[in-house]
């Protein structure tokens, strides 16, 4: 298959099916409210994550179709990713009526969804030595099990925890599935390289309809899918053999949203608070809170996640 058609049939079916959901989401009063920890003063549409997880879906189905055999680490993407899109919306309709929805059926389903990858076989297994000689020590099943869920769950709510100024998510989505589209291919990893390059196109065509003024979001349907791809890619694809550049590469590839989220969690952590409580403690926030405009914020934001992810392309090439 051609690496790069994926990608294009990701880009169209998104940017074609934003304005689609964002009629339906008018229609049926599907929108984000305004609150005191939103910055935005009136109701936008929250059905932006069906254009995003169309666009994954459309690329992965030509892609599994295509590949040799089905049984693969990525069909459990696919179907984990099917369960993240349903939770999401389920959660997004109880924003819309000013509800919230459990955060503990929310976070088994994230287990159950992270959970496939190992079952379908993208778990790490082995680790080299830490000083060379090619070899390799297999890590006990359980651990492996563990590590690839925390890190797969983990991913998922950092991206859930990024989603706060128009363009944020999809753009920092689109700027570390880049870097893991580049470093698959410099590993040969096609697949992984496929469906890095399928994220970037879904993020960007919605991209087009969610920056500044943003004509629709992606809610947690959106954030949650890209966070759980991204974050699977790195599981399964040219990384999960566990040497430093392995682990190196994925968390720099994220850094923005990783790095961010680790403050926050410790800031409320420290002031007593629930550590999943949405709150305006993010870096974006206090961007905003400093004087810089939504579209100031989103590029110096872009800008720092850019200058991660050629850190992290530089590693990998230093260590070829």
């Amino acid at each position: 298959m051609n690496v790069w058609l994926p990608g294009l049939v990701a880009f169209l079916v998104a940017f074609t099916t934003t304005p689609m959901a964002r009629k339906l989401a008018i229609r049926w009063r599907f929108v984000d409210l305004p609150s005191e920890r939103k910055i935005h003063a009136n109701p936008l549409p929250l059905l932006g994550g069906v254009a995003i997880f169309a666009g994954l879906l459309v690329a992965g189905v030509m892609y599994l179709f295509k590949a040799h055999h089905l049984f693969s680490p990525y069909l459990g993407m696919m179907i984990g990713a099917f369960c993240l899109f349903g939770i999401g919306v389920v959660d997004d309709f109880y924003k819309s009526r000013g509800r919230d929805f459990s955060v503990a059926i929310r976070f088994l389903i994230q287990i159950g969804a992270a959970l496939l990858i190992p079952l379908f076989g993208g778990a790490v297994r082995v680790i080299s030595t830490p000083f060379g000689g090619g070899g390799f020590v297999a890590i006990p099943q359980v651990l492996s099990v563990v590590v690839t869920v925390v890190w797969i769950v983990g991913v998922i709510n950092v991206f859930n925890f990024l989603d706060g100024v128009d363009g944020l998510a999809a753009g920092i989505a689109a700027i570390s599935a880049g870097t893991l589209f580049f470093v698959a291919l410099l590993k040969g990893d096609i697949a992984s390289a496929i469906f890095s390059l399928a994220i970037v196109g879904a993020a960007l065509g919605f991209l087009r309809h969610n920056f500044h003024p943003a004509k629709i979001i992606m809610g947690d349907a959106g954030s949650t899918v890209l966070g759980y791809a991204l974050g699977s890619i790195a599981a399964i694809g040219a990384f999960k053999s566990a040497t430093v550049v392995a682990i190196i590469v994925p968390v720099l590839a994220l850094g923005v949203p990783i790095f961010d989220a680790l403050r926050v969690v410790v800031v409320r952590a420290w002031r007593g608070q629930p550590v999943y409580k949405p709150d305006k403690t993010h870096v974006h926030h206090s961007l905003l809170r400093a004087g810089f405009s939504q579209r100031q914020t989103v590029a110096l934001m872009y800008l720092v996640s850019a200058c991660f992810s050629l850190v992290s392309m530089i590693v990998v090439l230093l260590d070829k």
